[in-house]
């Protein structure tokens, strides 16, 4: 299944996607958060699929692409997750994955405005495989047992300042990750099922972006450091992942902090792709209250 919320922020209503047609989930689920990403939850809203209960959203084409969960309760990260990346940041691939937290109220739909922070000077965009827990995971016994605990897959950018994140934070990455939207999702979360149907592995998807038509990144899911299943796993060691809560893998190089790029700036359109996962599209704007 594909996920989806549409709707005008605060007011979205809970969709699956499929094929052409837009379909009302409401019925089902009160909302994309929390225990509505449940093993047993997902397979209601199947079971209703199949027997063609969802009715469809006539005017859905008309409305905006909302995150495709609401505000979850944790979000995190891992940084310098592909090799090349960690180099262009002037790093060595880190030995255990580097953690970090963005506030829920940084998640935004995935074609909403991007406004740039009062004090912005370096703006940065990074394209990065999300997914979502679908049941609690806390001190699991191996990576093996990680992929259970998934509810699908979606599209996510990390849109960092770095003069926040590198020279006003003590060494503590949030404060350049945090601002209002900051966190696009989406458009959509395609559950493990709907990725294998089509052909497609989370494990080894395409990831791109672009500024103003530009290519920047370009790379593949197979390329990270630590790997989905780790992921999950590791944080368990650390902290309970609880159903809804979204993990950012990190992202490939192709980076404004490069230097091969100019950063972010008002008027600037960008756009990330990742395979299965879909498209967004952000007009950066001037900052505002």
């Amino acid at each position: 299944m594909r996920l989806a919320r549409l709707g005008e922020r605060g007011a979205e209503r809970p969709v699956v996607l499929d094929g052409d047609r837009v379909l009302d989930a409401s019925g089902v689920v009160a909302d994309f958060e929390g225990d509505a990403f449940a093993p047993q939850s997902l397979d209601r809203l199947r079971a209703a699929l199949a027997d063609g209960s969802l009715p469809e959203v006539p005017d859905a084409a008309g409305l905006r692409i909302g995150s495709p969960l609401a505000r979850p309760n944790a979000v995190i990260c891992i940084g310098q997750n592909y090799a090349a990346h960690a180099a262009e940041s002037g790093a060595e691939p880190p030995q255990n994955p580097i953690v970090f937290l963005k506030s829920p109220s940084s998640i935004c739909g995935p074609d909403d405005e991007l406004p740039l922070p009062p004090r912005a000077e370096r703006a940065d965009w990074e394209v990065e495989l999300a997914f979502v827990i679908g049941t609690r995971a806390l001190y699991l016994d191996s990576p093996a047992d990680a992929r259970d605990h998934i509810a699908g897959f979606l599209a996510a950018d990390d849109i960092s300042e770095r003069a926040f994140q590198l020279d006003e934070s003590g060494g503590q990455w949030s404060k350049g990750k945090t601002a209002p939207n900051f966190c696009p999702l989406g458009p959509w979360i395609a559950t493990a099922d709907e990725l294998s149907s089509s052909g497609l592995s989370a494990d080894d998807l395409r990831l791109r972006s672009w500024v103003n038509g530009d290519p920047r990144q370009d790379s593949r899911s197979s390329d990270l450091i630590f790997g989905i299943d780790e992921l999950v796993w590791n944080l368990s060691q650390y902290m309970e992942l609880v159903p809804g809560d979204v993990i950012l893998t990190g992202t490939p190089q192709g980076v404004a902090l490069s230097g091969r790029f100019p950063y972010l700036k008002e008027g600037d359109v960008l756009e990330i792709e990742i395979d299965g996962l879909g498209r967004q599209r952000q007009q950066v704007v001037g900052a505002r209250a």
